[in-house]
């Protein structure tokens, strides 16, 4: 309780606080959103290799411009960035509003990503450069907490404004909230919150390769080609599987979602402050990810629960909630889920901030770290969803699960022989001396 109310001190912080009222506002819209998309895949009938395109379509366009993107933060001006994305999310509900057909959620989904890019490694990229010494870790942390106690607000209440009011009223009050962190930044952040470092004639390239060259930015990239498969397989599918296969409403995917969104919102800055005490940060990451694998082979336990335990039938937020077993089976798998996160993400994201701080390229270091994610966000949903579609939905989730344990072994593997060599390396030259 302490950490956490350590966390939410750091509100007091003006700048702080703008740039958690930009997390709020991107993770709010993200996590309604997918709620919408298991809606739409319903109306508008579809397979589960276009279900698959709803995830890389998203994730494409960043694969593109993420590394150019972390460039021109590391070299420009950081806030108006952040403005822009905030005012390209507003287009994106727009969008939204229009839609028509399958074809149209992937069109607007590409333009979800840019926006979502631009505020994820903007934001974070703030928050690490503007962050006392020695205190990434809870910054970073307390940063992750406010979004994924915005993820949890857009579980509970965009899955009711959804299920009572529908798509238009949802995405104006998306749009609201969105408009209030742009004011906030406008007023409050500084006009160069980081960014700004010159720009040598090397240019990002040079400084890619030699972020790439230390250990654990090796390890960390390749563990999260594997690991991002595997994760968006469940972010995905999960709504989308409560949604066609056991009709749960609207709003009762958004308590599933809740129940791992709680966890990380209440553990995430505690976490993230014992990762800079205990150090050691790379068995966090380990232990995060095997325990999300877990809890995503948990997920396709959901058919069997359906019928083994009588649904509960009640009329509560304007219509008939019905939680049968899969409800409830689904709801612990995502909190599950929900502590993985907590555990692995501060320390992963402090690795890369630490890592790219050396060459004074925190940007560069968190593209880096997107990209690595995007490859397999761009492969991973269309690949799981033609599993989905061609054999079955358990078949699925349990290669998912499959991709995140290889990706934990194949990080501890890296990153233990990449350090013995620089270890040995390191002995060599005292040798030398």
């Amino acid at each position: 309780m302490v950490q956490f109310d350590n966390s939410v001190g750091l509100l007091r912080d003006r700048e702080f606080a703008a740039l958690a009222g930009t997390a709020f506002a991107r993770s709010q819209a993200y996590s309604t959103l997918l709620i919408a998309l298991a809606l739409y895949a319903e109306r508008f009938d579809t397979t589960g290799t276009v279900e698959g395109l709803f995830g890389t379509a998203f994730a494409v366009v960043q694969l593109l411009i993420v590394l150019p993107l972390g460039r021109k933060i590391d070299t420009g001006n950081a806030k108006r960035w952040l403005l822009f994305g905030l005012a390209v999310n507003v287009v994106v509900f727009v969008g939204f509003m229009l839609v028509e057909s399958a074809f149209h959620v992937v069109l607007v989904r590409v333009l979800q990503g840019v926006g979502a890019s631009i505020l994820w490694i903007t934001g974070s990229t703030v928050v690490g450069h503007i962050a006392p010494d020695d205190e990434n870790g809870r910054w970073l942390g307390s940063y992750n907490q406010v979004a994924a106690f915005s993820s949890l607000a857009g579980d509970v209440v965009g899955g009711y404004l959804l299920f009572t009011e529908g798509f238009t009223f949802t995405y104006v009050v998306l749009s609201a909230v969105t408009v209030g962190a742009f004011v906030l930044v406008f007023l409050n952040l500084r006009d160069d919150p980081g960014g700004g470092t010159e720009n040598d004639a090397g240019g990002g390239l040079d400084t890619l390769k030699a972020l790439l060259d230390l250990p654990m930015i090796r390890a960390l990239v390749i563990f999260r080609l594997a690991f991002s498969v595997g994760k968006m397989a469940v972010i995905i599918f999960l709504p989308i599987l409560a949604r066609t296969e056991f009709g749960t409403t609207a709003f009762a995917i958004g308590w599933i979602l809740a129940g791992g969104k709680l966890t990380k919102s209440i553990t995430q800055g505690y976490v993230g402050d014992l990762s800079d005490r205990v150090g050691n940060k790379e068995y966090f990451v380990v232990a995060g990810a095997l325990l999300y694998g877990l809890g995503t082979a948990l997920i396709p336990l959901s058919y069997y629960f359906e019928g083994a335990i009588a649904p509960v039938r009640f009329d509560a937020f304007g219509g008939e909630q019905v939680l049968g077993g899969a409800f409830f089976s689904l709801f612990a798998a995502y909190m599950v889920l929900g502590v993985a996160d907590s555990i692995r993400l501060p320390a992963s994201m402090s690795l890369f901030v630490e890592e790219g701080e050396k060459y004074d390229s925190v940007a560069s270091a968190m593209s880096l770290r997107s990209i690595s994610w995007k490859v397999g966000q761009v492969a991973g949903p269309v690949g799981i969803g033609a599993i989905k579609q061609y054999v079955s939905t358990s078949v699925a989730f349990y290669t998912a699960a499959g991709f995140i344990v290889v990706a934990s072994v194949v990080f501890w593997f890296v990153f233990q022989r990449a350090s013995a060599r620089e270890a040995a390396v390191a002995e060599a030259d005292v040798a030398d001396d």
